[in-house]
Order: C-alpha cells, then sequence, then structure tokens
C-alpha cells in the first residue's frame, strides 16, 4: 500500500515537459485571464435559480472557458506512473483515490448535517440536483469537473514555476470562493492538493481527471441521501 501511494502521489516519474521563457510567459498570460473570467462566470452560475435553463447554459459555458483556456495556453499530456510492469497510463490508481476521497466527504457529511448552517452551505449546492434535470446535471458534473482539471492542473501548474501544487491549489480554490460558498471552497482546498500531488507525480492530467471524476460524480449523488 506505501509503494502504491508513492506511485500514485509522490514519486516522479521521467518526463521531458520544458518551454522555453516566450511560451510559459504566453501560457501565464493565458492562465491569468482565464481564471478571473471562468471565476466571474462560476459565481454568477451559482446564483442562478435551480432548474432554470440558464444555469445549464452558464455550466457548459464555463467548462468551455476552462477548456479552451487550457489548451490555448500550450500543450497538455497525459502523464504516466510507475506500475509492478513499468511506466503505464493512471486509471485503476486515481479512480480508488477518487472513492476513498468521496468516502472521506460522505463521513464527513453526516457531521456536517448536525451543523445548520454548514447544511444550509450543501442544501444550496444540492437543490441543483433536487430540482434540476438528472441527466444534464449529471453532464455538467462530469464536463466542468473534466475542463477543471484540464486547466488548473494542465495550464495553470504548467505556467508555475516553483510550487505548482501550491499556487494551483490557491488558484482554483479562489476561482471556487467566487461561488461564496463555504463548503464548496473546502472541498476545492482538498481536492485540489490531491490532485495537484497527482499531477507532480505523473506528470500529466489523466490521473486528476479521474479522480475528480470519480469523487464529484459519486458525492452528486450521495449529498441529497444525506441532506434530505
Amino acid at each position: 500500500m506505501r509503494l502504491w501511494l508513492r506511485n500514485a502521489l509522490w514519486d516522479q516519474v521521467p518526463r521531458d515537459h520544458r518551454a522555453t521563457p516566450e511560451a510559459l510567459r504566453r501560457r501565464q498570460w493565458v492562465t491569468g485571464v482565464v481564471v478571473v473570467l471562468g471565476g466571474v462566470v462560476l459565481g454568477l452560475s451559482l446564483r442562478l435559480e435551480p432548474g432554470s435553463p440558464w444555469f445549464y447554459v452558464a455550466s457548459l459555458g464555463l467548462s468551455s472557458i476552462w477548456a479552451l483556456g487550457a489548451f490555448a495556453s500550450g500543450p497538455l499530456h497525459l502523464g504516466r506512473i510507475m506500475h509492478s510492469e513499468g511506466l503505464g497510463r493512471p486509471v485503476a490508481a486515481p479512480f480508488i483515490l477518487g472513492l476513498a476521497l468521496a468516502g472521506v466527504f460522505v463521513a464527513g457529511a453526516l457531521v456536517v448535517r448536525q451543523v445548520p448552517w454548514l447544511a444550509r452551505q450543501v442544501g444550496d449546492v444540492t437543490a441543483f440536483v433536487e430540482q434540476g434535470s438528472i441527466p444534464l446535471i449529471v453532464l455538467i458534473t462530469a464536463t466542468t469537473g473534466a475542463a477543471e482539471e484540464l486547466f488548473f492542473r494542465g495550464a495553470v501548474y504548467a505556467a508555475t514555476p516553483r510550487h505548482p501544487v501550491l499556487v494551483s491549489t490557491a488558484l482554483y480554490t479562489l476561482a471556487t470562493y467566487a461561488t461564496g460558498n463555504v463548503m464548496l471552497t473546502f472541498a476545492a482546498v482538498v481536492l485540489g492538493l490531491l490532485v495537484g500531488l497527482q499531477r507532480r507525480a505523473s506528470g500529466g492530467i489523466m490521473a486528476p481527471i479521474i479522480t475528480h471524476l470519480t469523487w464529484s460524480l459519486t458525492m452528486l449523488f450521495a449529498l441529497p441521501l444525506i441532506f434530505v
């Protein structure tokens, strides 16, 4: 287990992702503009009425902003981690980590629901599930999660020469803080650090995307059952 965790979260595989100074500056400018624009759109989308058609438009628009910003910033890489048979794409490990993180959050939710003002914060999010179209909510959750990883663990991480795990997590947290929701902001800190370590270890965005989607889709269905 210890070796498995080191391979998934800590030991860095060999990679050559060096960029010229000009390419790095361009990536930094693009990511700076996009993180501000995305934070504004995110804050506006979660202030819309649950079930409103404009919520779906704004959310899909936000996914487009993150994804287009990521690809516009420069090259992105899938990444690899060490397996027993050698280097390979990360699939099982990030999926298991996503489920484990969801389990921790579900346990925490059982405590949070006993605190009224925190429970209301979670309720503001689950209202979009309860009053919206489930297929559309699933689509939005998946596309937004993938797009966020493309941008924050892809573009932002690559644009940060020093302490990229902390910087990408901080910017992701600030963008999420635009929602005004304390619980979403807390989740962004925890999730951001985990997927940031995955990005550091693997050198790519595949592991963070799988973990993010596993966690977010699990929470999408678990939280409404807890906060009934």
